[in-house]
C-alpha cells in the first residue's frame, strides 16, 4: 500500500514539473514580407533619393502591383490574393476621372531589388506613367505554454496546453511617379489578431490567422487609400511648384488634379 501511494505521489510531482517547466514556455516568431524601400533602394544604406518635379500628364495611366517577397519558403500570399487585393485599389482609383486606364501587373515581373531600372521596364512595357507598389510585413508571436484550454469530458476537465498568437500584420500602398523617381503620397492598413491553438493544429490556426489579418489590413489600406488620395489632391493645388500638370490631347479636365477641379 505504501509503495503505491508513493508511486502516485511520484506520478504527481513530475506532473507538477512539467507543468511548471511548460508553463515557462518560449516565444517563436514567424515573419515575413516584401519591402519597397529594399526593392527600389538595395544594398544602399541610408540612401538619400534626390527625385524630380513629377510631370502628370492627365489623365494619368497608373500601373500597380506587388513588389517581390523577402521571405524564404511559405510565402503568405498567392498570386491570385495579390490579384485580388490589385483589383480592390484599381476600383479607388477609377472613380476619379483624372484616371485614363489602370494595369495589374504580375508579379513575375517585378525583379528583386529591381529598383527603378526595373520600374522604366515596366513604364515601357506597359505604357503606363505612375506605378502603385503594394508590400507588407507580418510577424507572428507564438508563447508557447502561456495559455491552456480546457475540454470538460465525463470524467472532468481535461486541460490540454495551448499556443497564446499575436499576428500583426501592415499592407502599404506607394505611389510613385516613375520617370521623376517622386513618391506621390502613400497608404497604409495595419491589423492585429489574437488566438489559440493546441500544438497539435497550431500551424492550422497560424494559417489562418495569417490570412485573417491580411484581409483586415487590406481593409484598413483600402479605407486610408481614398483619404490619402483626397488630401495629395489638395497638395498639388496648393504646391503647383512642386507638381507639373498637364494635359493629353482631348483631355479637358473636371475631375482632375488640377486647379480647375
Amino acid at each position: 500500500m505504501m509503495k503505491f501511494i508513493k508511486n502516485c505521489l511520484l506520478i504527481l510531482l513530475t506532473t507538477a514539473i512539467c507543468v511548471v517547466t511548460t508553463s515557462c514556455g518560449f516565444m517563436k516568431t514567424h515573419h515575413r514580407s516584401s519591402s519597397a524601400v529594399q526593392y527600389l533602394y538595395p544594398d544602399k544604406k541610408d540612401y538619400v533619393e534626390t527625385p524630380g518635379i513629377p510631370l502628370l500628364e492627365l489623365p494619368l495611366r497608373i500601373g500597380i502591383a506587388f513588389v517581390p517577397e523577402n521571405t524564404v519558403g511559405r510565402q503568405t500570399l498567392t498570386e491570385r490574393d495579390k490579384m485580388e487585393l490589385m483589383k480592390e485599389v484599381s476600383q479607388h482609383f477609377k472613380n476619379n476621372n483624372f484616371v485614363k486606364s489602370i494595369e495589374l501587373i504580375p508579379s513575375a515581373y517585378l525583379r528583386t531589388e529591381g529598383s527603378f531600372a526595373n520600374l522604366t521596364q515596366i513604364r515601357t512595357m506597359y505604357g503606363i506613367d505612375v506605378i502603385t507598389l503594394l508590400s507588407y510585413d507580418q510577424t507572428q508571436f507564438t508563447d508557447e505554454g502561456l495559455a491552456s484550454i480546457t475540454y470538460w469530458t465525463l470524467i472532468g476537465a481535461y486541460i490540454i496546453p495551448g499556443e497564446k498568437n499575436d499576428t500583426h500584420t501592415m499592407v502599404d500602398a506607394s505611389v510613385y511617379d516613375i520617370q521623376s523617381r517622386k513618391m506621390l503620397f502613400r497608404a497604409p492598413g495595419t491589423s492585429h489578431i489574437k488566438s489559440k491553438a493546441t500544438p497539435v493544429n497550431l500551424s492550422e490556426q497560424l494559417r489562418v490567422d495569417s490570412m485573417e489579418s491580411f484581409k483586415e489590413a487590406s481593409t484598413d489600406l483600402v479605407a486610408n487609400l481614398d483619404i490619402q488620395l483626397e488630401l495629395f489632391r489638395e497638395k498639388v493645388k496648393e504646391a503647383p511648384d512642386d507638381y507639373q500638370v498637364v494635359h493629353r490631347p482631348g483631355y479637358k479636365g473636371g475631375g482632375s488634379l488640377d486647379g480647375s477641379l
